[in-house]
């Protein structure tokens, strides 16, 4: 059993609106944009002048550029976490990152996230692409005791750092943000993870890239097909373990990936919108940061017998699912 004692998330405070897309002269304006994705605003680590005048050609230039580090944004994510699970840096026994875009190769994100706060842990780094945070929920519910007292999940996405803003296709889509999560095996709590699931379909694993050095990339038709297909699936899957009593209570968080996409599973699972939480239209495509920060975004308001079927999907081609179930 994994237990999840607090969530957080942090969102730089340069934004990205659908205006500022339109002076890049690119193509696009805010009908086109809210008409294919849904979104109307994202966050970004760079600063607007220099996405303006470079349209981030030179990678090497944007980190230079860049305002945080994914080991800071993931070091301010972290201590809401910590604060809500009612602990200290020092408390941590475990720092486990991932995502899609880390700073560097190596040392594992997770170190530089572990030194910004200060604490001296085992660290390592589990990464599905946007599918993270369901499959470090997953794999770290089957380590069990193996586990320390306290483990720190963090997922660092500054992938605006990695997009080409001279393709309107990626432009439009990714805002950054910071999401992470105390977990246990050990200590109980009110928040538990009842059922997870990871599973891949490596065929389909050039459809969705990031070069080691280079820009984002997607086939962007098969990817949403794919996301569609398993979402739907995935969400099915916990409201039919929820049972026709405890169905009704199910809430869907989705990969944050596309508004069209995240509406089209909820009317396939026939969810009513006050049951589908999302963060997109504010805050962009956040890659894997994206549904576990709209689950801390509304940490304060969920209520005892609360499920939420937080399913995502990412490169690989991956998919990943956790059943939240507040007690």
């Amino acid at each position: 059993m994994l237990y999840v004692h607090g969530m957080g998330h942090f969102h730089p405070e340069n934004e990205i609106d659908n205006a500022f897309l339109e002076s890049l002269d690119i193509g696009t304006n805010d009908a086109w944009i809210v008409s294919r994705v849904g979104i109307k605003n994202r966050r970004t680590v760079l600063p607007l002048d220099y996405i303006r005048t470079t349209k981030n050609k030179d990678l090497r230039a944007a980190q230079e550029a860049r305002l945080y580090s994914n080991g800071e944004t993931g070091r301010r994510a972290a201590l809401v976490a910590i604060e809500r699970a009612g602990l200290k840096p020092s408390d941590i026994g475990m720092v486990i990152a991932g995502g899609c875009s880390p700073d560097t190769c190596i040392p594992a994100e997770a170190s530089s996230v572990a030194k910004a706060l200060g604490i001296e842990v085992p660290c390592f780094d589990l990464s599905s692409a946007c599918s993270t945070f369901g499959s470090q929920c997953h794999f770290a519910a089957a380590m069990g005791q193996a586990l320390p007292e306290w483990v720190l999940l963090v997922i660092p996405e500054n992938t605006t750092r990695i997009t080409d803003f001279s393709d309107r296709s990626s432009a439009i889509l990714f805002g950054d943000a910071t999401a992470a999560a105390v977990v246990s095996t050990k200590n109980p709590s009110k928040v538990v993870a009842t059922y997870s699931s990871f599973g891949g379909a490596p065929s389909g694993a050039d459809d969705v890239v990031i070069p080691r050095v280079g820009h984002f990339y997607q086939n962007g038709a098969a990817v949403q097909k794919f996301a569609i297909k398993k979402m739907t699936e995935l969400t099915r899957e916990i409201i039919g373990r929820a049972g026709p009593d405890r169905a009704h209570r199910v809430i869907y968080v989705g990969h944050q990936a596309n508004f069209t996409m995240l509406e089209s599973v909820r009317n396939r699972c026939e969810l009513p919108e006050e049951r589908h939480y999302f963060n997109i239209v504010e805050y962009g495509n956040q890659a894997a940061a994206g549904a576990p920060a709209v689950i801390s975004q509304r940490w304060e308001g969920f209520r005892p017998g609360d499920i939420v079927a937080c399913v995502v999907v990412g490169s690989g081609l991956s998919w990943a699912s956790v059943q939240l179930e507040w007690r």
